[in-house]
């Protein structure tokens, strides 16, 4: 299959640098190059053009760069919670999206577009996950991302503590070693008797 070359206008990972010529797959260059503005088809026209607005683009892109540093640095160490209704296994009853965290920390003062979070799949348990958030090509950060089924379970997830059904206080009955019998039940049956002989 043939390649198209291009011109990058911004960095692009894994792909190279602003004003690199690189040759991509048609798909990847008219669905997602193009459109986004990330490249230019390298014919004569565009080559030139690009020449000339050179010093323009690196000058634009230095300031988006110092801009995204910035909020990065008010971003750092920054963690979201969300509440998600959960069974007991600690599975979510649906899951949480780029959108929920995008949501999520533009609720704490902070604008993020969800296509700027980048999560490889949706989180579907329960506890911390590190998210990362690419503020810019070159600026990426990360962010915590708490999901919880409560305030006060995302508070104790926070300070370390695991949350899930092998966590969780749970009174176990007590075995007596001697006999092999639970002494729960003796106790209710017991209790049983008590309340059938009044």
């Amino acid at each position: 299959m043939s390649q198209i070359e291009l011109i990058l206008l911004e960095r692009v990972a894994h792909l190279g640098q602003m004003g690199d010529v690189v040759r991509v797959k048609p798909g990847y260059a008219r669905n997602f190059l193009l459109p986004k503005g990330k490249a230019l088809r390298a014919n004569e026209t565009n080559r030139k053009r690009f020449e000339t607005d050179r010093a323009q683009l690196e000058a634009l892109n230095l300031k988006k760069r110092e801009e995204a540093e910035r909020l990065a640095e008010r971003m750092d160490g920054l963690a979201v919670v969300i509440i998600r209704q959960a069974g007991d296994s600690g599975s979510l009853y649906g899951s949480v999206t780029s959108r929920d965290i995008a949501e999520a920390i533009t609720v704490s003062g902070l604008t993020v577009e969800r296509t700027q979070v980048v999560l490889p799949h949706p989180i579907k348990l329960l506890g911390l996950v590190a998210v990362q958030v690419v503020l810019h090509p070159e600026v990426t950060i990360s962010v915590t991302v708490n999901v919880a089924r409560s305030e006060e379970e995302a508070e104790r997830q926070a300070k370390g503590e695991v949350i899930g059904p092998e966590h969780d206080e749970v009174e176990e009955p007590e075995v007596h070693a001697e006999e092999g019998e639970v002494v729960a039940e003796a106790e209710a049956t017991a209790e049983v008797s008590d309340v059938s002989e009044s």
